[in-house]
């Protein structure tokens, strides 16, 4: 009897480590998985505001003229219309920094063509993007993955 009464301390120790362990690799995963789902609401969300940015261009005013917004929040309330012209529903955030303020790529007149990510941290996602973004390949930051509404050239037949 008396040899059995030092044997539940270390078992309870070694419990312990052990469950340690676990939750840290657990974290670890979670950590990642978040990140993933970050980066999808980037790409979706970025995606979002360069499709309206290209909408505000291709929407000119009546006059033919085209432009890009001076601001973003142009987006929600197209101020060349009379009525209530909306390119995109809300104001995304960007969510892979903590302030959540777009970094905005800008065209020679000073309106906004592009967002981008402020964020230094490097991707998870280096490959398999859609044709649309396969220049995000093998980028080293979030911040290079510049989101810039492209003007279709037009042709003449």
């Amino acid at each position: 009897m008396n040899g059995d009464k030092g044997f539940s301390y270390p078992a309870a120790l070694l419990m312990v480590v052990v469950i340690s362990i676990s939750l840290m690799t657990a974290q670890k995963q979670w950590s990642t998985i978040m990140k993933r789902e970050r980066e999808n609401q980037l790409l979706f969300r970025a995606g979002q505001i360069e499709k309206a940015l290209g909408s505000y261009y291709n929407n000119g005013s009546s006059g033919g003229s085209t432009e890009y917004p001076k601001k973003l929040e142009y987006l929600l309330k197209d101020n060349r219309y009379s009525g209530v012209k909306r390119h995109l529903r809300k104001l995304y955030k960007d969510p892979m920094t903590m302030e959540g303020p777009w970094g905005l790529i800008y065209d020679g007149k000073g309106g906004i063509k592009g967002v981008f990510s402020r964020s230094p941290e490097k991707p998870i996602k280096t490959s398999g993007f859609p044709d649309k973004y396969k220049l995000f390949e093998n980028k080293q930051k979030y911040s290079d993955w510049k989101f810039i509404y492209k003007k279709k050239l037009e042709t003449k037949s």
